[in-house]
């Protein structure tokens, strides 16, 4: 059994088949916590020990026979060069071993809207195993990562028991997303669950706090961004793998944009009726934008053009929120 990764372009980026299965969890042990419940407990809690027993506790293991291509990526993603790089070699260490994939920790360190989190998923779908989405900037609670006891009202289990044990394989890859703007209640650290989950030792018995049973969390494959490393606690950064990007030249930035236009035009059936790709004077005012306002001015370009009774974005679609402040990314 495997699965197949494909890129935006439609070719397929690699195949990365199943290795085989590891136990996220006993069931003999959710067996006697179900029955010791007490007849008051909490029914959520109730129901999610009987989906785990349902569920079994093994899931797929990911691993490269072969090397990914990558190729893709690193055309898509030129600012991004070290760190892909950097998971290549890791994935080339795993190919002639048992090993399922494994990458260290790794911390995505620049400035806003340089395509950070879609860096992130991207190599999520060349991982073929899954991944879970954390963004910090709108969570306050501790709980988040880590879940809420069952004696609090609405509480439920973190994102990581939910990523691990509600998906299909063992080594998913987990983004959390902005990760110096986490802000605690003054009573809970949002990151607090880190410093085990980060550390493979620890990470082999994590206990969510909704559920209070544990699980191997050890093949979780961990990507944070964040725009400024110094509100980021020490023992964090220390167990992550450190990486400034930066923005894309004016050549990667063209690059990028062709990527998007690209992505969002074969996403949607409405695209065929648009050139298969973006002409050099479009290409040209994009450029100026970061990765993150090209997406939006791209797609808004589509509706511009379609409006406008054309068939193709000119530059003028290209428009800027007149609400958001933009400022010019140098080169």
């Amino acid at each position: 059994m495997s699965t197949t990764t494909t890129g935006h372009s439609g070719k397929t980026a690699g195949v990365l088949p199943i290795a085989g299965f590891k136990d996220l969890y006993h069931v003999a042990a959710v067996e006697r916590a179900l029955q010791e419940l007490p007849a008051g407990a909490n029914d959520a809690l109730r129901a999610l020990y009987e989906k785990m027993l349902k569920l079994g506790g093994q899931r797929f293991v990911v691993k490269p026979s072969a090397m990914p291509v990558m190729d893709a990526l690193f055309e898509e993603l030129p600012n991004f060069s070290e760190v892909l790089e950097d998971i290549r070699k890791q994935l080339a260490l795993c190919i002639d071993s048992s090993d399922a994939i494994e990458l260290p920790p790794m911390l995505l360190l620049g400035d806003p809207g340089i395509g950070k989190t879609h860096f992130a998923r991207r190599v999520a779908d060349i991982m073929g195993t899954g991944h879970g989405f954390v963004p910090m900037s709108s969570l306050t609670a501790g709980w988040v990562l880590s879940g809420a006891s069952s004696q609090w009202k609405n509480a439920k289990p973190g994102k990581v028991f939910d990523t691990l044990v509600n998906g299909d394989y063992a080594n998913p890859v987990i983004v959390v997303d902005e990760i110096d703007k986490a802000s605690g209640d003054g009573q809970y650290d949002p990151l607090g669950a880190l410093y085990e989950l980060l550390e493979g030792g620890t990470a082999t018995r994590f206990v969510d706090e909704f559920v209070e049973l544990p699980i191997d969390a050890s093949g979780a494959v961990w990507f944070a961004t964040a725009n400024d490393a110094s509100r980021i606690p020490e023992p964090i950064l220390n167990r992550m793998n450190v990486y400034e990007i930066d923005p894309p030249d004016a050549a990667g930035a063209r690059r990028i944009a062709r990527t998007i236009y690209c992505e969002i035009r074969n996403g949607h059936d409405w695209g065929s009726a648009f050139p298969e790709l973006p002409s050099e004077t479009l290409l040209e005012k994009l450029s100026a934008y970061g990765p993150r306002e090209m997406r939006r001015v791209i797609q808004s370009g589509f509706g511009n053009a379609k409006l406008a009774g054309r068939a193709e974005i000119s530059p003028d679609d290209v428009q800027e929120n007149r609400n958001v402040k933009r400022t010019r990314i140098g080169f």
